[in-house]
């Protein structure tokens, strides 16, 4: 049995020295793999040399979330097509490969799976309305500005949407994005708001949050979603599930969550539920 934890936040276990140690526990559990999501150029390199060091157990994406946001958004964006650029090879030109003794060289630093984490978000503007207006104004245009990049390059798009989901909704489907290659992370509408996605062709991903004795919207929300679409993911070092809510969160505890759904939920093994959400996340994300 295994598991995918389809978003987390790596950087701070690498600052710490406690990654190696984490990653080990999430290895105890059953987790195979796991994708750490970029939020700014602060940590997109950071978060492709731990893909190449730890390559086929931990994959990258990378985007510039709501909160990153700044007057510099612009500088941020137009570096992320670099991060696939680079990782193509170059064909040799003029001789040929048996005129020349070719050294050994590394290989080639991973790809990104996903553009993102990237969106709208209210929930964090200042009070402040025309501070908050001006800020969420360059939000949008960061967020145009991803959309347009991930059409492009027709890859997987992670979604943060928060207190703003109609405008994120509008914004993609403006974008001519490919609805099936989308990802609303951590979930936390309700059956209406999955309905929408869904009709769409588009998804939602579901965090420690289902656990939570507060959370029956949300719970319904993955029940009506169902298997078929569902992938799971820890948000660490953020929203620990029980029972651990409170403390700081880790891969491993995406075996909690899955525990929890699989019981409470859906109503079906641990095995079942792991194969399926598994092969989800390795369909979408290509890994």
């Amino acid at each position: 049995m295994t598991l995918i934890d389809t978003h987390l936040h790596l950087a701070s276990y690498a600052k710490n020295g406690t990654l190696d140690v984490t990653l080990g526990r999430a290895r105890d559990a059953g987790v195979s793999a796991m994708i750490t999501v970029g939020t700014s150029s602060e940590d997109w390199s950071l978060y492709r040399d731990l893909a190449a060091t730890y390559r086929g157990t931990v994959h990258f994406s990378v985007g510039l979330h709501p909160c990153s946001v700044d007057e510099n958004w612009e500088s941020e964006i137009a570096q992320l097509e670099a991060f696939w650029i680079g990782t193509r090879r170059r064909g040799m030109s003029g001789s040929t490969a048996s005129e020349l003794t070719i050294p050994p060289h590394p290989a080639p630093p991973p790809s990104p799976v996903a553009l993102g984490e990237c969106g709208l978000d209210r929930f964090h503007l200042p009070k402040d309305p025309a501070a908050a207006e001006n800020i969420f104004s360059w939000q949008r245009a960061a967020f145009a500005a991803q959309l347009a990049l991930a059409k492009q390059l027709g890859c997987p798009l992670i979604v943060h949407s928060r207190g703003a989901f109609r405008e994120t909704v509008e914004m993609i489907d403006a974008s001519g994005v490919d609805w099936s290659l989308v990802v609303f992370h951590c979930f936390s509408e309700a059956v209406a708001e999955i309905a929408e996605l869904n009709q769409r062709g588009g998804r939602g991903s579901f965090t420690g949050i289902l656990t939570y004795k507060s959370a029956a919207a949300v719970r319904a929300a993955a029940k009506a979603q169902g298997l078929a679409r569902l992938m799971v993911e820890t948000d660490a070092p953020w929203l620990a599930p029980t029972p651990h809510r409170g403390e700081t969160n880790e891969p491993a505890y995406i075996r909690h969550t899955s525990e929890f759904a699989a019981r409470e939920i859906f109503q079906v093994s641990l095995e079942t539920f792991a194969a399926l959400t598994t092969a989800n996340a390795k369909a979408f994300f290509g890994i």
